[in-house]
């Protein structure tokens, strides 16, 4: 009691004493142009506990020490200073922005971070990277520029995405794509979005840093920051350019006439050939690849309005894309327009809106690949009076010599589909600021997506004859929603660092369609109810839904060492009660080697060491997989029943991966930059879909039956090989490798069309027949056999006893892109490359256009470099010799057509000349610039299709429809201006 006493006595004597050395100051901090800056950090020197930030004026009061104090100011992007108090209540304080600084903030996902404090594996690509290839979507303008994301343009078709995969392919039956993530929004597949507003794309590679998304991220996740201006005034801007698309047959050539002609005489049986076959068919010469191909027209304008002024930040933009495909009778068309908003509505209070739209439409008269390589160059598809030609009832005296008896143009005369898409985007996003280092946002979006379509069938047409005409009609709506409420916690003081961050997250997702199928047409009719008789009505309806509770901590000590812990707890509602809710975390560490006392190389501008360890997870593509389905659409006696589909599991939970990385960055000289990661990433649980008997009554169920693990190594370069004040030279290159295995699998093996899931084998290994090559002594196909009991091997001319084995995988060895780009007084050249490795796959395409006469009314495809037709006189051959109605089985699936689609593209070159100042100033315009850009000009590969890259991705070349058909990347030429006032 006494002690207690004499403390109360010691304050209230010292008490006037330390209030009278306290000193309350107040103060406006702008930038250089006299702009209040918001979340400037302002502490007090040797008491760094002191600390305010100012408000959304710029404005701040702090109460320090003494009236001789020193604050520190800091600020994002900004030159941190020292101001000394010196007995002043009040003050201006002028940060200078440091561009180099700005640089280095990066968006993560939940958060915005400095790079130097960045423990996951995260690449970034600046929108000053993405505007050169000529696509209206995002995902194609990554190809290349980021390691250890592979990018495969699937088709050539114009609207067409790519297949992503970040890492390799970490699971088997459930999706392999990456995670969208718009301006904080988890999208349900990649966003329809204007590549123009993107500010930066942050794609996370790494369990550290994609863990935060928890169940979502095990594929990565790929994170769209659209723009906001952050600097003061106003710019206009306009980018409009134009062009063609050209067909790019690559090595895939097909005959000509007299190609075709001689090829039958060589066929080794001549008495089967028909009747027809004379001279007479060299009248005809139809290239049909050149009748259904064209340069297509692209027009691409954009149109943006950004301004900063005081409080309000506001960016609007618009674009109109149209493009004719390479291939004749398809078009794509998409407006979409754009609002982001930043408005502090009192000093606490920023009010963040934001609202996209787009429409598209396409319209479907496309000219039939298939036919095209497929018919005989005889047949003419014109009558001389130009009327076109029905093989179905042809006019005396004409013959049709390709095989199935059909023109696709005959029918193009009528049939026709479209469709349109209207998609909306909105966001009702807001902070406020509950006090100086606490934030709380609030991130709310619902997402509305409206689909019709229609295929007509005219009356007219063969495929409509059976039906005297046929219409389907179809619409589809998705609404998604989308609510995150965040709190952020952010505290600096002497050399530490604390951020934290708590937040809930709700999103689900609700898809209805109808179609309806009807015949019987008067010719013209565009609507369903012109049908005079129904054939079907179908219609869907699915939704789930997520919810999350998440926890991310940094804490950073005197920018040396950075620690990052995150933590996610999620619900789906895609399993049952037993397994509904999962827990997924990481934790990370980074060194800044660089900062430390002991190290003292002078032209190292950083070295930072990082490493991360973490789990994330991924759901099954089946929305129900917990419950014992039924269908409802059959009927028994004339009632409605029910028709067993497939058992439910109530146990099944996600797939998990669990994934570690080590990575080294560095920086030389100001002018070189280096990041090396290797990572090991394990998935479990894979969720596979098992065969019941039908005994059952039921197909199956789903089942966590599997493991897979992903090992890899990335490497990227960045170096500036020239910087002086005329001429820069940059260069850009990363490589990446991916090895995948299968660890665990129920049943050890599972044979899939021509591919193998096997344990210790590659998730995308091929199994079918061994090629053997060709028997010198009679010119007929050998395949390899096995012994089943001593295992030796040998050959055999007999296709049903070939043995079926492991012959290869399309899995690419490496794969990356390197880019360059020079610029001198205002003239400017980029270039940018992307290449892939040692991906295997099996080209279905060959089956029937390089089928040595099973299929002799297709055209053939000429032979490439290295091949040979066997004949008497060419027993060395690779080819069987050509027997009118096929060799021996020749054709078959097997090895033969396995082939290595390795390929080195320069995927863009752009020149540009920016008009001087001393133009510009007379017309009163900021900026100008007109270019010239052509995609896909060179290829080099041995593939013989017409495009190594869409055959690249596995699931695209397990099917013989793609390969048959395939629609290569386009050539384009394009010539633009942009100009800034």
């Amino acid at each position: 009691m006494k002690n207690i006493c004499m403390l109360l006595l010691q304050l209230v004597f010292f008490l006037p004493t330390l209030m009278a050395q306290q000193f309350t100051t107040t103060g406006l901090v702008t930038d250089i142009q006299g702009n209040g800056l918001p979340g400037v950090t302002i502490a007090e020197k040797g008491n760094a506990a002191n600390t305010v930030v100012s408000d959304a004026d710029g404005q701040f009061s702090i109460t320090v020490s003494s009236a001789n104090a020193v604050l520190i100011c800091s600020y994002t992007g900004a030159t941190s200073q020292e101001v000394a108090v010196n007995n002043r209540t009040s003050l201006t304080i002028v940060m200078e922005t440091n561009p180099a600084l700005m640089e280095e903030v990066v968006v993560t996902g939940y958060a915005a971070q400095k790079r130097s404090n960045i423990t996951g594996s995260v690449a970034i690509v600046s929108a000053a990277k993405l505007n050169d290839v000529t696509t209206p979507n995002v995902s194609n303008m990554l190809q290349g520029k980021v390691a250890g994301v592979d990018v495969i343009t699937n088709s050539g078709q114009p609207g067409a995405q790519p297949t992503i995969r970040i890492r390799g392919r970490s699971s088997i039956r459930s999706s392999v794509t990456p995670l969208w993530v718009l301006d904080g929004v988890i999208q349900h597949e990649t966003p329809i979005l204007n590549p123009v507003d993107i500010q930066s794309i942050s794609v996370l590679k790494d369990a550290a840093a994609g863990a935060l998304y928890g169940s979502r991220g095990a594929n990565g996740v790929i994170v769209v920051t659209t723009k906001v201006p952050a600097t003061e005034g106003s710019e206009f801007t306009v980018n409009a350019r134009t062009g063609v698309s050209m067909f790019n047959t690559g090595n895939f050539r097909m005959n000509n006439s007299r190609q075709m002609y001689d090829i039958w005489e060589g066929f080794a049986n001549p008495a089967a050939i028909p009747d027809y076959f004379t001279p007479d068919l060299l009248n005809t010469d139809t290239d049909w690849l050149k009748l259904g191909t064209h340069p297509g027209n692209i027009h691409d304008i954009n149109v943006g309005y950004a301004a900063k002024a005081g409080k309000g930040a506001v960016f609007t933009s618009g674009n109109y894309y149209k493009e004719e495909g390479s291939v004749k009778g398809f078009s794509f068309e998409r407006l979409t327009g754009r609002l982001n908003l930043d408005y502090p509505l009192t000093g606490n209070f920023i009010f963040k809106p934001k609202i996209v739209a787009s429409y598209s439409k396409t319209d479907n008269r496309q000219h039939n690949l298939y036919d095209m390589y497929m018919y005989l160059p005889w047949d003419n598809p014109y009558y001389e009076d130009g009327t076109v030609v029905n093989p179905q009832s042809m006019r005396p005296g004409k013959t049709w010599y390709s095989r199935d008896g059909r023109n696709y143009l005959y029918d193009l005369q009528w049939n026709y589909g479209n469709s349109a898409v209207f998609n909306l985007m909105s966001n009702l996003d807001f902070e406020y600021r509950i006090t100086p280092n606490l934030v709380f946002t609030s991130t709310n979006n619902v997402t509305y997506y409206n689909q019709e379509a229609l295929t007509y069938e005219d009356p007219n047409s063969v495929a409509g004859l059976a039906n005297q005409g046929r219409i389907q009609s179809s619409m589809a709506q998705r609404i998604t929603r989308f609510t995150n409420q965040m709190l952020t916690y952010t505290k600096t003081f002497d050399k530490h660092m604390v951020r934290a961050l708590a937040a809930y997250e709700y999103n689900d997702y609700t898809y209805n369609n109808v179609m309806a199928n009807g015949k019987g047409l008067t010719p013209g009719s565009s609507t369903i109810n012109a049908a005079s008789q129904p054939l079907s009505i179908e219609g869907t309806k699915n939704q789930y839904a997520f919810q999350s509770l998440l926890f991310n901590a940094n804490y950073s000590y005197d920018d040396r060492y950075n620690l990052q812990a995150s933590f996610r707890r999620d619900g789906a509602s895609r399993f049952g009660d037993e397994s509904k809710y999962g827990n997924f975390f990481a934790v990370s560490a980074a060194w800044n080697i660089h900062q430390e006392s002991f190290f003292s190389f002078e032209k190292t501008d950083y070295l930072r060491l990082k490493a991360s360890y973490g789990g994330v997870g991924n759901v099954p593509i089946d929305l129900y997989p917990q419950y014992t389905l039924y269908d409802l659409n059959v009927q028994y006696a004339g009632n409605p029943a029910a028709y067993p589909l497939n058992t439910g599991n109530n146990s099944i939970t996600w797939e998990k991966s669990y994934d570690a990385n080590i990575a080294l960055e560095a920086g030389f000289f100001d002018r070189l930059d280096l990041t090396l990661d290797v990572y090991n990433k394990n998935t479990s649980g894979l969720l596979h879909f098992v065969p019941t008997p039908w005994t059952t009554g039921f197909g199956g169920r789903w089942e966590n039956i599997g493991a897979v693990r992903n090992r890899g190594i990335e490497f990227s370069l960045g170096a500036d090989l020239v910087r002086n004040r005329n001429f820069v030279w940059h260069l850009d290159f990363n490589i990446g490798r991916n090895v995948n295995k299968i660890t665990e699998l129920y049943g050890g093996s599972q044979i899939n069309g021509n591919k193998i899931y096997e344990e210790g084998e590659n998730i995308d290994t091929w199994f079918m027949r061994k090629w053997a090559g060709v028997n010198p002594e009679d010119g007929t196909p050998l395949w390899e056999t096995i012994d089943p009991v001593t295992g030796a091997k040998s050959t055999t001319g007999n296709y049903a006893t070939a043995a079926l084995q492991k012959v290869g995988n399309s899995t690419p060895d490496f794969f990356g892109g390197f880019s360059t780009s020079l610029s001198y007084k205002g003239i400017g050249l980029r270039a940018n490359f992307a290449y892939s490795q040692g991906a295997s796959i099996y080209h279905a395409a060959r089956e029937f256009f390089d089928n040595d006469g099973a299929y002799p009314q297709f055209n053939f495809i000429q032979l490439q470099n290295g091949w040979s037709r066997w004949t008497p006189d060419n027993t060395n051959a690779t080819h069987p010799q050509l027997v009118f109605g096929g060799n021996n089985q020749a054709h078959r699936p097997s090895s033969r057509f396995i082939e290595d689609v390795s390929f080195l593209r320069m995927r863009n070159v752009t020149l540009d000349y920016a008009l001087p100042s001393s133009i510009l100033n007379h017309i009163k315009v900021k900026s100008l610039k007109l270019y010239i850009s052509a995609d896909n000009l060179l290829t080099f590969t041995k593939f013989s299709g017409s495009d190594p890259e869409s055959m690249v991705n596995a699931d695209v070349a397990n099917s013989g429809a793609s390969g048959t058909s395939q629609y290569p990347v386009p050539r384009r030429i394009m010539f633009g201006v942009n100009f800034t006032f």
